[in-house]
């Protein structure tokens, strides 16, 4: 059966179709109770389901949100994205979901789509990034960004400002300070470990990965002890693992635990994956720990030492719940780092 239209709906009221489209798209001139009650009639006899886009335009608003994350099945941003879609609930809106893999390039597609269907509001979570790569990319999503809010639209990004957006009307950072809980974490377990740190960071240029590494290797220079080795890799759980194939002989071969700072839990998880197939056992051969607190490390053993995030808070503000505190977070030392009883003097 075809749909019913507008024009059905008018002629079965009795009115015109401006009155309808009045009545059935949210417009504020609404015309009076018993002419808009025979409308509302008309429609639920004929069936007829109101157009969102004639409804944007009524309202000039589509009470929608856009909402791109680098990848939807990671827990760090499935995390914020309950949080966006908590705020957007609050604001009877819906929320639009675009998954972009971190590259600059898709991003800008993504909001040039979210813009097209005139999205109230576009939120942005993942690491900037200044790669040589990614220069093009940023060029473009940053235009994209710019034109998006001065057509009115509202943007969130989390963490850094997107590299080269010049807007400032309609357009909010949401802070989080990586660098300052990476030298918290850095502090205290330099006051339980002797050994050596090593560092497995993302590729270099990711904000957030080097802001956690210039904030841990800052702690560790404050508690008196040397820089870190730094072992580069791709930001993810895949790129853990790599790392801890490539360091699980040397952790066999060594007298001495090595303490692991991995930028990121997802990270930390993959690098005791790698681990552990070749005999080398967390905390006994050597320490770890991570940076998020994600959902996850709730069944991870053994228990990984993190920096716990208010990742749905995050979301809330990136999507402009005014009632969100600022973000902060908290070291949570855990199994991972402690010293096993047979390697106490």
């Amino acid at each position: 059966m075809a749909a019913s239209t507008l024009s059905e709906v008018a002629r079965l009221a009795g009115v015109s179709l401006a009155t309808a489209s009045r009545v059935l798209n949210g417009s504020s001139r609404k015309p009076a109770e018993d002419i808009a009650e025979r409308v509302r009639e008309a429609a639920d006899k004929l069936g007829y389901v109101p157009n969102a886009q004639a409804q944007a335009l009524a309202k000039s608003s589509s009470g929608l949100i856009g909402l791109v994350v680098h990848d939807i099945a990671d827990p760090y941003f499935s995390a914020i994205a309950r949080g966006v879609q908590e705020a957007a609930r609050q604001q009877n809106r819906m929320v639009l979901l675009a998954t972009t893999s971190g590259a600059p390039s898709d991003e800008k597609e993504a909001v040039a789509a979210f813009a097209a269907r005139r999205a109230d509001s576009i939120v942005i979570a993942g690491s900037r990034s200044v790669r040589a790569e990614d220069k093009q990319g940023n060029t473009e999503l940053a235009a994209e960004l710019d034109r998006y809010c001065r057509n009115g639209g509202h943007v969130g990004v989390v963490g850094h400002p997107v590299v080269g957006a010049s807007t400032t009307e309609g357009y909010h950072v949401v802070k989080v300070p990586n660098e300052e809980l990476a030298a918290g974490l850095a502090a205290e377990l330099a006051a339980t470990h002797d050994g050596a740190f090593l560092i497995i960071a993302g590729p270099e240029g990711l904000y957030t990965s080097d802001d956690r590494v210039r904030g841990f290797q800052r702690g560790l220079a404050d508690a008196g002890r040397p820089a870190a080795e730094v072992i580069r890799t791709g930001f993810n759980r895949a790129g853990g693992y790599e790392a801890g194939q490539a360091l699980a002989e040397r952790i066999k071969s060594s007298t001495e635990r090595l303490c692991i700072f991995a930028v990121n839990d997802v990270m930390a998880i993959g690098v005791t994956a790698a681990l552990r197939p070749e005999g080398v056992w967390i905390p006994r051969d050597a320490t770890i720990a991570g940076f998020d607190d994600i959902e996850t490390l709730r069944d991870f053993r053994p228990a990984l030492s993190t920096v716990h995030l208010p990742l749905e808070d995050i979301g809330r503000l990136a999507a402009g719940d005014p009632d969100t505190p600022p973000v902060s977070g908290a070291v949570k030392l855990r199994r991972s780092t402690e010293t096993p009883v047979e390697s106490q003097v």
